[in-house]
């Protein structure tokens, strides 16, 4: 049986570094772009994701919820530079990148697969830690199939490998991009790659998808073991016609999944993250989307930066010059962002501690946690030798001066 979607998208995300020094100069080049504003949250609009984050994740990743109207306004009379002497302060700015009209497109040589560019973001962390997060829709369709070609297709177009023989099939048009190239123009424009230092893969897209599926296809007749092996490939962003069996998928990824509700089910892996839900319920194409979209995608954004960040801090221990600095910024991560509580809510902290599991984070909490454990204790050790050699120099000193008395 071909499964049909009710309402999907998928965000490309992709990771990037700007140098630290140079960060208050990246976010004036972001200002100066017309095409690019600031997001401005505010409690009403942005409801869901005031109340749906604790104090103190909410200030680190919404500061600009503390402006109101007045403070709006004044902000954007201030010249540019004194708007990025300000941002650069802030743990995270957020801007929205004005495409005009949505982007449509195709894949595939004839008949292809077509979609919108919807929305692009790019949320910068103070760190010089960036994402820029590409919305896409597919148009035109409602097989299933075409989303899991899609992804599997879209991911790698800002690879190297695109340009080998078996990706030759693979074309991506738009009305503003004549091919794969003027697209990844527009993320060369945006970004700098500096990732590759911090063990990330800067040739692929992570990715974050919502499907909702027909309900004729999963409801109270009709189990979901009987679309697994969909959902698997959808978790693992395999394309349609991938034949391999579930049990060697499943082994061969390191797939979390969330069973919790009778019809969804969220899939985790470090490639990201993907929600399969049944139309059964109208609560699964009204609320839901708009929940994973906006409240759980930016907790998705969070623990991708911890990765990033605990992977800078094991970089700059490795220069010693650096090592004694980067030990004060480990100690500052862990107590205002590493031991602070998420959310109250029991579905996102389950899903924060998925998320957790998949990308390792403890385990590189604990690396990194070892390295300047072991600094601070040479350190001491060196400091001690040091004073118990002082010691040891005046305690001669007066032994001595005590001779020399006792002669004199």
């Amino acid at each position: 049986m071909e499964l049909k979607t009710k309402y999907q998208y998928t965000y490309f995300i992709y990771p990037y570094m700007i140098a630290e020094n140079k960060y208050t100069k990246y976010l004036q080049k972001l200002l100066k772009d017309k095409k690019c504003e600031i997001r401005f949250f505010k409690q009403e609009k942005d409801y869901d994701i005031f109340s749906y984050f604790l104090p103190n994740i909410r200030k680190f990743m919404f500061p600009t919820f503390s402006f109101n109207e007045a403070k709006i306004k004044k902000f954007k009379e201030l010249d540019v530079e004194l708007q990025a002497t300000i941002l650069q302060k802030h743990p995270c700015t957020i801007f929205e990148y004005q495409i005009g009209k949505d982007i449509q497109g195709k894949t595939g040589k004839e008949n292809g697969i077509f979609f919108s560019i919807e929305k692009l973001e790019i949320i910068c962390f103070h760190t010089g830690i960036c994402f820029l997060a590409i919305k896409t829709q597919v148009e035109n369709s409602e097989d299933f199939d075409d989303i899991l070609n899609f992804n599997y297709k879209f991911r790698d177009i800002k690879s190297q490998f695109i340009s080998l023989k078996q990706f030759e099939n693979i074309k991506i048009q738009t009305s503003n991009f004549d091919d794969i190239k003027k697209l990844t123009d527009l993320i060369e424009e945006i970004t700098t790659t500096q990732m590759n230092q911090l063990n990330m893969d800067t040739e692929r897209f992570l990715t974050y998808s919502y499907t909702c599926i027909g309900q004729e296809a999963w409801n109270e007749t009709k189990p979901f073991e009987a679309i697994e092996h969909e959902f698997y490939k959808y978790c693992n962003i395999l394309p349609s016609n991938y034949n391999v069996g579930i049990d060697k998928i499943s082994k061969n990824q390191d797939i979390q999944v969330i069973s919790k509700w009778k019809y969804i089910k969220i899939g985790f892996s470090k490639m990201g993250s993907c929600l399969l839900t049944s139309g059964t319920d109208t609560f699964n194409y009204t609320k839901l989307p708009f929940l994973y979209e906006n409240v759980y995608f930016y907790m998705y954004i969070l623990n991708l930066y911890k990765k990033c960040y605990l992977n800078k801090l094991k970089m700059e221990y490795k220069k010693e010059i650096k090592s004694e600095k980067a030990r004060g910024k480990f100690i500052n991560f862990t107590q205002n962002l590493w031991i602070q509580e998420v959310t109250n809510d029991d579905i996102g902290s389950f899903m924060n501690q998925k998320w957790n599991q998949v990308l390792d984070l403890d385990i590189a909490y604990r690396n990194v946690k070892n390295k300047f454990d072991i600094l601070y204790k040479e350190k001491n050790i060196e400091k001690t030798a040091k004073t118990n050699k002082i010691i040891m120099i005046l305690l001669f000193i007066s032994v001595l001066l005590n001779i020399l008395h006792f002669f004199g």
